[in-house]
């Protein structure tokens, strides 16, 4: 399960069957509470579908800045920098990863609130993640065991804590014509994104031989989540060895070779 990788990784394959998990293996310790890094997106991006839900946000709603949607800050669309101060393009013209984006959607939405108290009532709560938190940016700080990574992975497949509707907004590549970099892989055109998650198409990278429409994340931390609703499949690791030269060397086999296993008879 964890040929090739340093460090001490936890990871779980899984399929759904009847909405059931089903396991197809696992290895690491998977209670450890560990660093998702970007994936910590995938929790704030459900978070998001919650609101969307309750009709007390949509993703065509201005969050600016400089007249921003929502879903443009989500997708990476927003024009925004990685990071506060970095240049800025016109909304909507390019694929700029921006972690300042995300956070800036989060800082509208909860306002005076603590954002690791929405994250908590929107998804941790709702999903039983009972080790996972938000210990400082929404963007790159939530912490978790990988039992926990699993859990919120089956909600994406199934889904549970939004519709169906909802989730298949998000899974859908949010103005798929754009090129961009994905940080650590290099540029693609196109470079498709959904509203949180990153979306595969035709890129080729970390997400290897995994269908078009396959969705997720990785981290500098050296986590990843990866789905495919249509084949009802998840793979989701957490690492002790950041991301670097090893995972963009050994990703694209590895999770080729998982999805093979979970599709093997």
């Amino acid at each position: 399960m964890v040929e090739g990788w340093p460090g001490a990784p936890a990871v779980v394959l899984f399929r759904l069957k009847d909405g059931n998990v089903e396991r197809l293996g696992e290895a690491g310790d998977l209670d450890v509470v560990r660093s998702w890094a970007s994936v910590s997106k995938m929790a704030v991006a459900m978070a998001f579908g919650v609101e969307i839900d309750l009709d007390l946000h949509q993703f065509t709603q201005n969050f600016g800045p400089h007249g921003a949607k929502l879903a443009n800050l989500l997708s990476h669309s927003s024009g925004l920098g990685l990071e506060e101060g970095d240049p800025t393009v016109a909304i909507a013209t390019k694929r700029v990863y921006s972690n300042v984006g995300i956070d800036h959607a989060v800082s509208v939405v909860v306002q005076d609130r603590d954002p690791a108290q929405w994250l908590k009532e929107r998804v941790f709560l709702p999903l039983g993640m009972e080790t996972t938190q938000l210990r400082g940016r929404p963007c790159a700080d939530v912490y978790g065991s990988t039992e926990d990574l699993a859990t919120l992975a089956a909600a994406w497949l199934r889904p549970d804590a939004v519709t169906t509707q909802t989730r298949n907004r998000q899974i859908k590549a949010y103005l798929p014509e754009l090129s961009g970099i994905v940080p650590g892989f290099g540029r693609f055109s196109p470079c498709p994104w959904g509203l949180g998650p990153e979306v595969r198409g035709t890129k080729e990278h970390w997400m290897g031989d995994w269908p078009a429409e396959s969705f997720g994340h990785f981290g500098q931390s050296g986590a990843m989540m990866l789905l495919n609703v249509d084949q009802q499949i998840g793979l989701v690791a957490t690492s002790t060895e950041p991301f670097g030269p090893w995972a963009v060397k050994l990703w694209p086999r590895w999770t080729s070779s998982m999805r093979q296993r979970v599709l093997s008879p």
